[in-house]
């Protein structure tokens, strides 16, 4: 153990931040601190900092801050407001603690201050600019790039992917999982935590509880555990309601008060189970049909020139009904440009946009800044929908998180995310089938996403959409439109994906240039190559005899894929049933009143076993799954070249 927090208590004002937690780290573990907004993230930071004092206790056992050895601790604040008018290269000579600037010491120090400044994208030439110069994204780089610099024992990062674009968050993710010490930090980010840390704490009301695992994994870990904390508290409910039922049925009966009283002693000494807090998030479980289906194909482009004064790059795709596309690519390249133009806000400079029959859009804008109404929420939304009860209004609402004090709080005085939550749902209220959305999640909490990525996900419709939260393009995009230059590439898998083919295919890709990946058109024939009913494949006329072979090719080494896709399918079923087994035995075991017989620890030992080996199955049907997709794609590559 290198560090630990024993029943920590902070105070402020006579109001409790932080209520006797435990917290420790191990080794140079990479540890993620999430909870909602407010439950006091920073302040564990800053008393790991030393910043913040813990309250004294004098029921604590021990000390309240514990060390292995002398350790140095550094932390990132979310701003650097006291030295603003110092420059850079004062700034960051603060971290070199040798005397003689003409060491080996120093040699190996400027080498790492000049591969930092190259990683994080900065100049050589900002070293003598003063902080206050620099952007909000550029300030967050500098801070990081003094603490990486000073290498302390543990690293404490608030916020640190703030205002840094895609690219340089991707490389200061490889930076923490190489650091060689622990790093503790706090984010939502939910992508970047995914790929960063190893252990989960979730901090709330109720304390600090530790996940093993990246984010992902906690929040699988933090829904079993809560829907078996469910179970118990709804059995004990039933329990309690048996022996009131029972009480009050004998209390007045002399032959039977003895035993009502019993039951009443038995009440009194039950140790109370709390009612877990409810998900912050709502997850849609039905799915969202669009009102009017549509046509098959949603829209073409061809041959357009997307741009203002000059064309930022030219597309030709065809969208098929059902099909949702994340949008990537640098800042500037003309993401939401192109919406724009779907729209028709911007007309094209060159080419043709058309429209299939039928189709119907919901736009989502980036700046929803137009939102400053005098209506309330309420209001605002019985405006769009006349026709439903106040009760549907409420209802309809609520599945986006707002609650009875929101409905009547004034539009105009919602934060950014609330109004974009807002305006996400009246779209989706609306049910159009086509969805054009951009930045749909900015100013989002954590719950907040997670509820529209499950409101996207059980929405039936075609979207096509940009975003920069990549946990939310990965969990909604099931392929993804390329821009980088003047290239529009089709990419047919999602965002993990495209970054695992990125990483395996490196030098390849940084020699021949991202379009040696998948041409968007060239896509757009395989996917039509491969809907050809399987009996019409080798007599349709429509196909020349290359095209009839990269259908044939393509075939054969799909259909091995959906095999896994089916094997897995199956695993899982079967994990879900032991799941739910083991579950129902534990609480039988447990909420007993009297002690589980042998045969039923038995049962539940060999359910656990059972369930181990099926989920051990389930991950390397997934791994062969991975890797069939990238044999597929990899055949489907050299066939296009």
């Amino acid at each position: 153990m290198l560090y630990s927090l024993n029943d920590v208590t902070v105070s402020f004002q006579g109001e409790s931040i932080l209520s006797h937690i435990d917290f420790e780290i191990k080794g140079n573990e990479k540890i993620a601190i999430v909870g909602r907004n407010g439950v006091g993230k920073t302040t564990l930071l800053k008393v790991m900092a030393g910043e913040i004092e813990p309250d004294r206790d004098d029921k604590r056992q021990g000390e309240a801050i514990s060390r292995s050895r002398q350790l140095s601790i550094g932390m990132l604040h979310q701003t650097m407001e006291k030295e603003l008018d110092k420059t850079v290269e004062e700034i960051l000579e603060e971290s070199y603690k040798g005397a003689d600037k003409y060491s080996k010491e120093r040699f190996y120090y400027e080498m790492e201050y000049d591969k930092l400044f190259v990683g994080f994208g900065l100049k050589k030439e900002d070293k003598k600019k003063k902080l206050r110069e620099f952007s909000g994204g550029e300030k967050t780089k500098i801070g990081l790039i003094k603490l990486f610099l000073a290498k302390p024992d543990i690293l404490l990062l608030d916020e640190p992917t703030n205002n840094l674009d895609m690219k340089t968050v991707e490389w200061l993710e490889e930076y923490i999982k190489g650091y060689e010490k622990a790093v503790v930090l706090v984010s939502h980010d939910r992508f970047f935590l995914d790929r960063v840390v190893d252990v989960v704490y979730e901090l709330s009301d109720s304390g600090l509880t530790r996940y093993a695992g990246n984010y992902t994994k906690y929040k699988e870990e933090r829904i079993k555990a809560q829907n078996i904390a469910l179970k118990e508290y709804e059995n004990q409910q039933k329990e309690i309601k048996r022996l009131e039922e029972l009480i009050e049925k004998f209390k007045h009966k002399p032959n039977k008060a003895s035993f009502a009283r019993s039951k009443k002693t038995m009440l009194e000494k039950m140790e109370k189970v709390n009612k877990p807090r409810e998900h912050e998030a709502h997850i849609f479980t039905g799915d969202i049909e669009p009102k009017v289906i549509g046509s098959k194909w949603v829209f073409e482009t061809e041959k357009v020139k997307v741009g203002y004064d000059k064309p930022l790059f030219n597309i030709s795709l065809r969208v098929k009904r059902g099909q949702k596309i994340g949008i990537i690519g640098d800042n500037g390249v003309g993401k939401s440009t192109f919406l724009k133009t779907l729209m028709g806000e911007i007309p094209p400079l060159d080419g043709k946009i058309t429209y299939g029959n039928n189709i119907t859009t919901g736009y989502f804008r980036q700046d929803i800044e137009f939102l400053n109404q005098d209506k309330t929420v309420i209001e605002y939304y019985r405006e769009a929908f006349p026709e439903m009860t106040e009760k549907e209004l409420r209802e309809s609402l609520s599945a986006y998180l707002f609650t009875g004090k929101d409905f009547n709080k004034k539009v105009s005085a919602l934060s950014g995310g609330e109004k974009s939550r807002l305006v996400l749902c009246k779209i989706l209220t609306q049910k159009p089938n086509f969805l054009i959305l951009d930045e749909p999640t900015n100013h989002m909490d954590i719950p907040a996403k997670e509820t529209i990525e499950s409101a996207l996900k059980a929405y039936k419709g075609t979207i096509i959409f940009v975003s920069h939260d990549r946990y939310f393009l990965n969990e909604v995009a099931k392929s993804l439109l390329i821009i980088e230059d003047d290239d529009v590439l089709l990419y047919p898998f999602n965002y993990n994906h495209y970054l695992t083919k990125l990483k395996t295919n490196k030098e390849y890709i940084k020699n021949a240039g991202i379009s040696a990946m998948v041409v968007a058109k060239d896509q757009a024939m395989v996917d039509n190559l491969r809907k050809v009913p399987k009996p019409e494949r080798h007599e349709s006329k429509y196909l020349n005899t290359d095209e009839a072979y990269v259908d044939w090719k393509l075939r054969l080494i799909g259909e091995p894929m959906e095999q896994i896709k089916e094997r897995f399918e199956m695993i899982c079923k079967r994990r879900e049933s032991l799941m739910e087994k083991v579950d129902n035995l534990r609480l039988k075991t447990c909420m007993g009143e009297e002690l589980p017989d042998e045969e039923e620890l038995i049962e539940l030992g060999n359910l656990e076993q059972e369930l181990s080996a099926c989920s051990s199955e389930a991950d390397k049907i997934w791994e062969e799954w991975n890797m069939s997709c990238l044999n597929w794609y990899d055949v489907y590559e050299e066939l296009m070249d």
